[in-house]
C-alpha cells in the first residue's frame, strides 16, 4: 500500500525472496508509479488505496505510507479482514495504537508494527549474556540513533503527516531500551530541539528509568553525523554493540563484552533482518499466532510520555 522508498528498496525485495509469499498487487495514488513498481516485482498495479482493499486475492496488506497515515489504513485492512504488517510508529497516538492491536485481537488477525532490529539474532545473543549473568546485575543502558539531514522536502520534516525525530529515529534507542530493560521503564525526563527553519524536532534526548532504579539514556537526531549504538552495563562489565539498528544484510556483527579490565569480541556470522521480519510475519499469519501487542502499545506510550516530558519546556530553536 503505497510506493514508498523502504518498500521498493528493502521490503518488497524482502516479500519476493521469502518462501510461502507471493506479491500480489502494489498500490500507488500515482497509476505510473504503481506500474513502474508493479512491473519490477512481477504483481498488478493497482490505482488506489481503497482499490487495494477491494480485491479478493489479498490475504495481508504492508503499510509504509507517512505516520499520519498509518492509523486510517491499518484500520481499513483490518476492518476488510486483512493481517497487516505496517511501519513505525503504528499509529501516532497512543490511544489509537490500543484501538488497533484490539481491532486486531478480536478478529483473530496479525498486526505487526515493522520494527525490524528486534529480529536481528544479535539483540538475543546480547540478551542471552545478560541472562547469563555475564554483566553481573544490571545498572544502565545508553543507546543513540543519528541520521545525516534530509533533503528539505522531505515527509520526515512535516508535522502533518507525522514528521519529526522523536517517531522516525528515536524510536530505535527507545525500543532498545524497551527491549532489554523491560516494560516497567518511565520516563524521568526529556528534552527534543527543532533545528533553524524546521517545523518539527530534529533532535532529541531522554532519561528513563525501571522501578528498580536501572537508568537509560537515549539519544536521537535526523541532522547529525550518522551513529547507531548501545551500551549494557552492570555491576562486573558491560557489553557494547555497534551498527546496532540498521545494519546490511552482509554486516558480520560484533559484540563487546568488557569485564575484569579486558574486552572481548564476540563475532557472530551475517543475519539479514529485513528477511527476518518477514518471515516473522510470514509463520504468523501462517500459523495464526498473534505477535505480544505489550511491546507496540508500551512503545507508543513511552513516546507520548517523551512528547509530554519535553512540552513542559518550550522546544529550542537552533542556529
Amino acid at each position: 500500500m503505497g510506493c514508498a522508498g523502504i518498500a521498493v528498496r528493502r521490503m518488497l525485495p524482502a516479500f519476493a525472496a521469502c518462501p510461502g509469499i507471493e506479491i500480489a498487487a502494489v498500490a500507488s495514488r500515482d497509476p505510473a508509479k504503481a506500474r513502474q513498481v508493479a512491473e519490477r516485482f512481477g504483481c498488478r498495479p493497482v490505482h488506489g488505496y481503497d482499490a487495494l482493499l477491494e480485491r479478493d486475492d489479498i490475504q495481508a496488506v504492508y503499510v509504509p505510507l507517512p505516520a499520519a497515515l498509518h492509523a486510517r489504513w491499518t484500520e481499513a485492512a483490518l476492518d476488510t479482514g486483512r493481517h497487516v504488517l505496517a511501519e513505525k510508529p503504528l499509529t501516532t497516538d497512543r490511544h489509537r495504537t490500543a484501538e488497533l492491536l484490539e481491532l486486531a485481537r478480536a478478529r483473530g488477525l496479525v498486526l505487526m508494527e515493522n520494527v525490524m532490529f528486534v529480529h536481528h539474532h544479535r539483540h538475543r545473543a546480547v540478551r542471552d549474556l545478560i541472562a547469563d549473568g555475564a554483566i553481573g546485575e544490571l545498572r544502565g543502558f545508553q543507546a543513540v540513533f543519528t541520521i545525516p539531514p534530509l533533503p528539505d522536502g522531505d515527509i520526515r520534516y512535516d508535522p502533518g503527516l507525522g514528521g519529526g525525530a522523536l517517531a522516525d529515529v528515536g524510536v530505535y534507542p527507545l525500543r532498545a531500551a524497551l527491549h532489554f530493560l523491560g516494560p516497567g521503564l518511565d520516563v524521568i525526563g526529556a528534552r527534543l530541539d527543532r533545528g533553524a527553519g524546521r517545523r518539527v524536532e530534529t533532535s532529541g534526548a531522554a532519561l528513563l528509568s525501571t522501578p528498580g532504579g536501572v537508568t537509560a539514556q537515549i539519544t536521537f537526531g535526523m541532522e547529525h553525523a550518522y551513529r547507531s549504538s548501545y551500551e549494557v552495563w552492570g555491576s562486573e562489565g558491560g557489553i557494547t554493540v555497534d551498527r546496532a539498528f540498521t545494519p546490511p544484510a552482509d554486516h558480520a556483527p560484533v559484540i563487546g563484552l568488557h569485564r575484569g579490565g579486558r574486552t572481548e569480541e564476540i563475532r557472530l556470522a551475517p543475519h539479514d533482518q529485513v528477511a527476518a521480519t518477514v518471515t516473522a510475519f510470514a509463520a504468523a499469519v501462517r500459523t495464526g499466532t498473534l505477535p505480544d501487542a505489550q511491546a507496540t502499545l508500551r512503545q507508543a506510550e513511552l513516546l507520548d510520555e517523551t512528547h509530554r516530558s519535553a512540552s513542559r519546556g518550550a522546544p529550542v530553536t537552533t542556529g
